[in-house]
């Protein structure tokens, strides 16, 4: 028999130990894992009172919810990584405007919605990083050099179903076009060192290993190695890894950002809107910085140490949502170029 609408609603509730009564809490959906944000939110809920029931799962599976819950759903705010499942979450109606010149202050207008739908938290960069002494760095300055046969067996990146990659195969859909960009992601594909497999640490140790001289990561999981605490051969794999910052005469690097939204059928907005504006509070941006090692969204704040070591970087200045915007091209654009 199939569970009827208002009971496997009232189910979720139950499981968020949600009281729709009471006031003084708010319900995360967050793509984020709960090491990574539970610290903020035992500050924020000490600081105003008001509970966080926390519910966390993949970006994907999330907004899933979301759109399976519908106006029964007990999640007031949402947090994602990637502009491109921002974006998404905003056309799929699962969030609604934020009216907060606190946010509007903090947070750089290319880095948010422009309807104020979502707003970016933290940064991530996504450089080229390439095996020290195996290659002079001064012999590649951007993602558009990756292209040339010189490199052909030599790259290693993850698959085209990875939304960090259709980010930035969307972001060069922006700045040169679509042409140009297949052209580019087919001249990619000739060079790679292997069949795309594995996430970003995987293409940062296999370059480390010499299976490859260049990979495409994100910068803060190349600092998590480096400062690894449990795992000594990671932080061996880090220390021969060097970053290029590509296209510094040109666009910038890659940037991307974890964010979060309103949703649309919040039941406590007013204290989503609080949370989220401790989100991009000085304290909040110091702790994704120290801790999570990504860049601080707000202006005026400094990285960490370990990410001051590889120098100041130009990133490319597009807004954001034309991740999200172009990201269907870029998903066809890579199917027909052939990166699986």
């Amino acid at each position: 028999m199939k569970t009827p609408r208002f009971l496997s609603s009232a189910l979720g509730v139950m499981l968020l130990g949600l009281s729709i009564g009471y006031a003084q809490e708010v319900n995360l959906y967050s793509a984020r894992k709960e090491a990574l944000i539970k610290p903020l939110l035992d500050e924020f809920s000490n600081t105003t009172g008001i509970r966080v029931n926390l519910v966390t799962g993949k970006a994907d599976a999330l907004l899933k919810r979301l759109e399976t819950e519908g106006a029964n759903t007990p999640a007031d705010l949402l947090i994602t990584v990637d502009a491109g499942r921002l974006h998404r979450a905003k056309v799929a109606a699962l969030l609604q405007p934020a009216n907060s010149d606190l946010l509007q202050e903090s947070v750089p207008a290319i880095y948010r919605d422009p309807d104020n739908h979502w707003f970016g938290l933290s940064l991530r960069a996504r450089p080229i990083m390439y095996a020290i002494g195996k290659l002079d760095p001064s012999t590649l300055t951007s993602y558009d050099e990756l292209a040339d046969p010189r490199w052909k067996g030599k790259i290693c990146v993850r698959s085209s179903g990875n939304i960090y990659n259709q980010s930035l195969v969307a972001s060069m859909i922006v700045a040169i076009g679509e042409q140009r960009t297949e052209q580019w992601a087919r001249a990619l594909v000739e060079n790679l060192a292997r069949p795309p497999k594995g996430g970003d640490r995987d293409q940062i140790r296999a370059a480390a290993a010499g299976q490859c001289v260049i990979a495409i990561a994100n910068t803060y999981y190349l600092a998590r190695m480096a400062t690894s605490k449990k795992d000594q051969r990671e932080r061996e794999a880090a220390m021969k890894i060097g970053i290029i910052w590509p296209d510094q005469n040109g666009r910038g690097a890659h940037i991307n950002v974890s964010g979060a939204g309103v949703t649309k059928f919040a039941k406590h907005k007013d204290n989503a809107l609080k949370l989220l504006e401790y989100l991009v509070s000085d304290k909040a941006q110091r702790y994704y910085a120290d801790s999570n090692y990504e860049y601080p969204v707000k202006a005026g704040m400094e990285p960490s140490d370990t990410l001051k070591q590889w120098g100041k970087f130009k990133g490319d200045a597009i807004n954001l949502s034309l991740l999200g915007k172009y990201n269907g091209a870029a998903v066809k654009l890579m199917d027909r170029a052939g990166w699986r």
